[in-house]
């Protein structure tokens, strides 16, 4: 299994302690989620909707790829990995 680190978000560091940076564990997003949220209780709610997909405010990266446009949830982490949770920013 795969260990990667996952940039948290200002807006989530509630959920881990105030951390900026958190390891999980996972060889797919899908199972560093899981693993983050037996470990930070709460965060997935943040990160995932009801159908347990993505949410459509939360952009979500492996490396400096944008999940949305790989395999999603389904998206290879190779051990090491850079994760970076970021929310989307409303404005205009």
């Amino acid at each position: 299994m795969s260990t990667v680190s996952v940039r948290i978000p200002t807006i989530l560091r509630t959920y881990t302690g105030g951390e900026a940076e958190v390891k999980a564990e996972g060889d797919t997003l899908r199972a560093v989620v899981a693993d983050l949220e037996a470990n930070h209780t709460g965060i997935a709610a943040r990160v995932l909707d009801d159908n347990g997909k993505i949410r459509r405010f939360v952009n979500v990266y492996v490396g400096d790829e944008d999940v949305r446009f790989a395999d999603g949830l389904d998206t290879a982490t190779p051990a090491g990995a850079q994760i970076s949770i970021i929310p989307a920013v409303a404005g205009g």
